[in-house]
């Protein structure tokens, strides 16, 4: 029986990590229109790598084949294709001193995911296009899929909203696996919208995006409205961004902004925060990420997802506020014909808001029936 060999990482690999790192980040200061989105900006990403003498000798870029006759968003006809990473595992070169792995496919369901993940040892950024393709599913992906992801102790996911996050997030993945020698690997989701909907990020928000969440605005209206917190994830916050601006034009109720890259990442910080909490007892009790994010002040929050609404149930348990989470199939059933980019509808983000407002006492009950019949919602 063959025995597969891990991958030994080495100080070139984190040389070779290292040189990836500086490359991308000359990138963020060039403009590339057509990388707003995550998508395109991970591709663009992995071409440079590949075509620059001084980086392409440092990277193992993987981009899956796709079913004949379907045109691959990760296959460009000019650059040299592998169809997985299993060569790798057979290298006396690469399992000698590991590289940065980039994992670019289009993987629909678990098992998919979970074979991937295993021909690639475990390691890399694995960034799945999915969302852009027609399915019946909530953004592309089997229901088992986030639960997966949830679930994988070795796989850290996230779903950026832009290309300035999913940028963010690759340096991260590079400096923690290859740098640093952590475990593991990173999953991106990757939407191909433009990025139309949040600015430039800081070094402070690119830095909070990574532990799951950072606030794109302050209060959107005014003071001494009524206030709600919005957050959302990936494409998902385009929507939330929407529903902002029709709850104070529409219905005079202010909102504060979140992007949340990672509702997974800040559901394990808390959670780990809490147990350790539990166990020493006479000490001051642990914060988190989200803990010090959310905890000053007692609005509602809602909590928007593409996915199925347990993604965002995760986070639930550890918001002392209000709390709505809303996902996919937290409203309506999935529309009969399979469409890409599938979201969240902005109106059901409006009215949920208001309902919880309408629970703390802070607007009139009608208020949500004025809504209801004002959307056209069932």
């Amino acid at each position: 029986m063959i025995g597969f060999s891990s991958f030994n990482t080495t100080r070139e690999t984190g040389q070779a990590a290292q040189a990836c790192i500086e490359k991308i980040q000359a990138l963020a200061d060039q403009s590339h229109a057509q990388c707003a989105s995550p998508l395109y900006t991970m591709i663009d990403i992995a071409d440079r790598l590949e075509r620059d003498p001084q980086t392409s000798k440092n990277v193992w870029v993987v981009r899956s084949n796709q079913p004949p006759g379907v045109e691959s968003r990760y296959n460009p006809p000019h650059l040299h294709t592998r169809i997985s990473a299993w060569p790798l595992r057979f290298s006396p070169e690469a399992c000698a001193s590991e590289r940065p792995l980039l994992y670019l496919t289009s993987s629909a369901t678990s098992a998919e995911l979970c074979a991937l993940s295993s021909e690639a040892a475990q390691r890399g950024i694995v960034c799945n296009d999915i969302e852009t393709l027609s399915s019946a599913w909530p953004k592309g992906a089997h229901p088992w899929v986030p639960l997966w992801l949830a679930a994988n102790p070795q796989c850290l996911p996230f779903d950026p909203a832009s290309g300035a996050e999913a940028r963010a997030i690759a340096i991260a993945a590079l400096q923690s696996l290859y740098v640093e020698g952590s475990d593991g690997f990173y999953y991106m989701a990757l939407h191909d919208e433009p990025n139309d909907f949040t600015g430039p990020m800081s070094n402070h928000s690119a830095h909070q995006a990574l532990k799951g969440m950072y606030k794109i605005s302050e209060t959107v209206g005014n003071a001494e409205q009524p206030k709600v917190r919005l957050l959302g994830a990936g494409l998902a916050l385009r929507s939330v961004i929407s529903a902002a601006q029709m709850l104070r034009e529409d219905w005079g109720v202010a909102s504060e902004l979140w992007s949340c890259p990672s509702y997974t990442r800040l559901a394990r910080e808390a959670e780990s925060a809490q147990r350790w909490s539990r166990v020493h007892p006479d000490v001051p009790r642990r914060s988190s990420h989200l803990r010090e994010c959310l905890s000053a002040e007692n609005s509602p929050v809602i909590a928007v997802t593409g996915y199925a609404q347990h993604v965002v149930d995760q986070i639930g348990a550890h918001i002392t506020a209000r709390f709505v989470a809303l996902g996919a199939d937290s409203t309506a059933s999935m529309p009969a014909e399979p469409t890409p980019g599938q979201t969240v509808d902005k109106r059901w983000i409006v009215t949920l808001a208001l309902r919880a407002l309408a629970e703390d006492g802070q607007i009139p009950q009608a208020c949500v029936e004025q809504a209801m019949q004002r959307y056209q919602l069932q």
